[in-house]
């Protein structure tokens, strides 16, 4: 599942290196004279050598060919001898900033665009312009660089029967222009990216996956193998210890489907570390979504083999966590189930008794990432950690009120301002959303201690009402977290920047930002 792409650094003339294509980035013009006339294509840092084997012709070249500079935009100019690579690509990174690199995120952004646009060559070397300190590349242009190419250059294998003859392979080798290629600060920038770009793969690749091929034990074992290579602790609760357990949230969404629900937990303890900072994971694991006896209409439903991204997201970040060794001490609760119809499914009107003892009357049984959710809480708040961060694809309101690309973030305030920063900076946006007491008071039982769903207000708020029946199951003196990815998590356009069509990998890189965050900060 993971990167199979060679990264490597070079401080050599691009103009002469030997490999198949050097991508270079260029500004839009600028405002040009008192004419009013457009000013000349820009040609960015980095590509100086590569313009002088070109004579100086080689932006107004690019702009015949319809190059504009727009971010992100890719245009393609064959060599014809002029250096070593038979193939120069120009991609756009906007308007030429002022006294600094790009913005990490267009870098990001453009790095993955000429990744793909670059299927079926085998080596390709990056040329673009990197932050003026890059000598201390902590800095994120490297980094940035470097992530894009590999998520942009991400293929899903698929299961065609018949080879297509114009379907090209990824990138197979990468390099990237730096200052002193024998940095040691850079080469592990390098190995970091390889790491993230991995797990982003690995999520990636699990939710693209059909659900016939990942019911719930499937994928807790295939979670279980990945995690033991990685050299985390693992444990898997089948549907007996679930039961002994009294895990009843897990369980009675799990109950409609022949295959059983199953509970992972993974752990990680920095090595040399003495009372370490314990943040909890937790991934919401519906393998499929049938709505269940609240069935969902037909039309769309096949994306329901989405409604593990969560899940597939915290494990692929604790596999992150053991390469990486942060020097925090991490666990991560998977619960995995099948929300499926059958004469075993769960009912509107049932009363489930919850990990912990809590009782809960449910409305509405398509609402059940949030049952199994619950379990996977107070479960992780039994170990006491001082901060818990829960992922999920759980609830349409989500999309309704911030979109597909952005995620909705619920919890502890000032959390949520480190998490958001933490998105930011990795280019996964996310907002903060309320969590209103008037809601709280809708969800009211007569006959258990809260509702599943609020009664009476349907849709409204239902981003909200599901942070807030997540909220009832967190230990206090917890610091804690909902994030929504319902939009973000998959996408159904057309690849764009580093993102391609179908899972996304969001929010892994929030996710590891974060516990870099903790791990520097507490």
């Amino acid at each position: 599942m993971a990167t199979s792409i060679a990264l490597t650094l070079f401080d050599t003339d691009p103009a002469e290196l030997a490999v198949d294509a050097v991508v270079i980035g260029v500004h839009s013009p600028g405002d040009g004279g008192a004419d009013g006339e457009p000013g000349e294509l820009l040609l960015a840092s980095g590509a100086e050598s590569i313009a002088a084997a070109f004579d100086g012709k080689l932006g107004p070249t690019l702009a015949l060919l319809g190059a504009t500079g727009a971010a992100g935009e890719v245009t393609k100019l064959a060599a014809l001898g002029a250096i070593t690579a038979p193939l120069v690509v120009a991609v756009g990174l906007g308007p030429e900033p002022t006294g600094a690199a790009p913005a990490a995120e267009t870098l990001r952004r453009a790095a993955g665009n000429a990744a793909r646009a670059l299927s079926g060559t085998a080596a390709v070397a990056f040329a673009l312009p990197l932050s003026d300190d890059d000598s201390v590349p902590s800095t994120p242009s490297l980094r940035a660089v470097a992530e894009g190419a590999q998520l942009g250059a991400y293929r899903f294998a698929g299961y065609k029967s018949k080879p297509q003859p114009s379907r090209r392979e990824p990138v197979g080798a990468i390099s990237i222009l730096v200052a002193d290629a024998k940095d040691a600060a850079a080469a592990a920038e390098l190995d970091r990216a390889a790491i993230v770009a991995a797990a982003v793969y690995r999520t990636r690749t699990w939710v693209n996956t059909p659900a016939n091929e990942l019911r719930p034990p499937v994928l807790a074992d295939q979670i279980a193998v990945a995690a033991t290579d990685a050299g985390l602790e693992v444990e898997v609760l089948d549907e007996k210890a679930l039961r002994e357990g009294g895990y009843g949230g897990i369980l009675a969404v799990g109950e409609g489907s022949e295959a059983k629900p199953r509970l992972v937990r993974l752990a990680y303890r920095p090595a040399g570390v003495d009372d370490p900072v314990k943040i909890a994971l937790i991934g919401k694991g519906i393998t499929f979504d049938t709505g269940g006896v609240s069935i969902k209409p037909s039309q769309g439903m096949w994306e329901m083999k989405t409604d593990m991204a969560g899940a597939a997201a915290v494990a692929s970040t604790m596999i992150a966590v053991a390469a990486l060794k942060p020097g925090v001490a991490v666990d991560a609760y998977i619960p995995i189930a099948e929300n499926m119809v059958s004469g075993s499914a769960y009912r509107p009107g049932d009363v489930v008794t919850m990990r912990g003892g809590k009782r809960v009357e449910v409305l509405n049984t398509d609402a059940e990432g949030r049952m199994i959710l619950a379990d996977a809480i107070t479960r992780a708040c039994e170990e006491s950690p001082k901060y818990l961060l829960e992922t999920s694809t759980l609830t349409g309101g989500q999309v309704i009120a911030l979109g597909k690309k952005i995620s909705g973030l619920m919890g502890t305030e000032s959390l949520l301002a480190r998490l958001k920063t933490a998105g930011d900076s990795v280019g996964e946006q996310a907002w903060p959303m309320p969590l209103p007491d008037d809601i709280r008071k809708t969800m009211e039982s007569d006959v258990a201690d809260i509702l599943q769903v609020s009664a009476g207000m349907e849709r409204s708020g239902h981003m909200l009402q599901g942070g807030i029946f997540l909220r009832e199951f967190v230990a206090d003196g917890v610091d804690w977290a909902h994030i929504d990815i319902a939009g973000p998590s998959f996408s159904s356009g057309e690849a764009s920047g580093y993102l391609t069509k179908g899972g996304t990998g969001v929010p892994v890189r929030t996710l590891l930002a974060l516990i870099d965050d903790v791990a520097e900060n507490g």
